[in-house]
């Protein structure tokens, strides 16, 4: 069985001794190398285990526990596990074999986590805010502009364990990157979590740039002739996804200065430059966030006005109209009361000096009014 294939058992072995069993199955069965990417996925939650030394893959061929216990003998080169949504049950097993935190693995196994960085002894466990951009024809206000996922990573001097959550976030390009890079792999697993914060980071800077896209046009809607007429509710789902992005972006500002800044055990001090590279993209995008927050604010707040203006104009029209209609219905008024002794009542021309007067007094009054800009 290889390390991959054996790896099946670890994740459904959680008991005490699980181990034990695995060793014994090991030597029973005819080893098949299941570590290559191309393979399907190891299991329910496993995707791909290899093993790396001096930044080349170790051929498959041997156990998931042969071969940590080998590289952790010659501490030499390490494994990076992948894996995806795993239950309790399946991380059970990789969590006492790597030796992980009660607390880490319980974040690692419910996710719905803030991004952050905690340390355990040797291990490093971070937690990444993955987002994506959902393409839309047209931006409603149901809409949906911006999905989320997780990607939570341990580190320890050996191994590198990555869980992943969510639709998208796959790491399996990133491998073969890093995979290319040789000489970047065998700066060890600090590498797989640089990479993996870069790349992350890079998703913030083309969805930011994505989101731009989707401002613009509601702005441009907004400043429209008939901009007052635009719908306020895509502004809001705008505010609520930029919402969203923002969450998965600013409590990311501190874990990744940590990681640039501070001395850690398992992460070189030449990996820390990288880091620091991270750090100045995240700020910006953090920043571009802050000033799209501001700028739909801004948006809002003109659509509103505009609205407003809208509505005091039509109030403005109503009003001019009702004074127009207010001369001929004050006149007949007076006129349809039944008294006998009533001025010209009688007289030939009476009639048509009544409507005369009438009508110049309501071009009198349009004329006013449309003068003024009421009308």
């Amino acid at each position: 069985m290889s390390m991959a294939g054996n790896l099946r058992k670890v994740t459904a072995l959680g008991a005490v001794g699980g181990l034990r069993k695995v060793a014994r199955l090991t030597r029973r069965r005819a080893r098949v190398d299941l570590s290559h990417p191309a393979r399907s996925p190891l299991g329910s939650a496993v995707v791909n285990c290899v093993a790396y030394r001096d930044g080349a893959r170790v051929p498959g061929g041997r156990d998931l526990v042969d071969t940590v216990e080998r590289i952790r003998k010659d501490e030499d080169g390490f494994v990076w596990l992948g894996l995806h949504e795993p239950t309790d049950r399946e991380f059970a097993g990789i969590a006492e074999l790597f030796d992980l935190h009660p607390l880490a693995v319980e974040d690692a196994v419910e996710a719905h986590q803030r991004p952050k960085l905690e340390r355990y002894g040797d291990t490093l466990f971070a937690v990444f805010k993955t987002v994506c951009y959902v393409e839309h024809k047209e931006l409603t206000a149901t809409s949906e502009v911006v999905d989320t996922g997780e990607i939570m990573v341990f580190v320890g001097p050996d191994f590198v364990i990555t869980v992943r959550h969510g639709r998208h976030g796959s790491l399996g390009p990133l491998r073969e990157e890093l995979e290319a890079d040789r000489l970047q792999l065998s700066k060890g697993p600090a590498a797989v979590l640089h990479a993996i914060a870069d790349h992350v980071v890079d998703e913030y800077v083309s969805v930011t740039d994505s989101v731009q896209s989707d401002i613009d046009q509601v702005e441009a809607d907004v400043f429209a002739p008939n901009g007052a007429r635009a719908d306020a509710g895509r502004i809001y789902q705008l505010k609520r996804e930029l919402l969203e992005l923002k969450r998965a972006v600013v409590p990311l500002a501190r874990p990744v200065q940590e990681l640039a800044t501070r001395p850690i055990r398992v992460v070189d001090p030449e990996i820390q430059t990288y880091f620091r590279d991270v750090s100045d993209h995240l700020t910006r995008v953090a920043e571009q966030i802050a000033a799209f927050d501001e700028l739909l604010n801004s948006i809002l707040q003109a659509h509103l006005a505009q609205v407003t203006v809208s509505q005091n104009e039509d109030m403005r029209k109503i009003t001019a109209w009702a004074a127009v209609i207010a001369v001929p219905t004050m006149v007949c008024g007076v006129y349809g009361m039944n008294f006998d002794n009533m001025p010209e009542l009688h007289w030939r021309f009476g009639y048509p000096l009544v409507i005369g007067v009438i009508s110049v007094a309501c071009v009198v009054l349009y004329r006013g009014f449309r003068r003024n800009g009421w009308l």
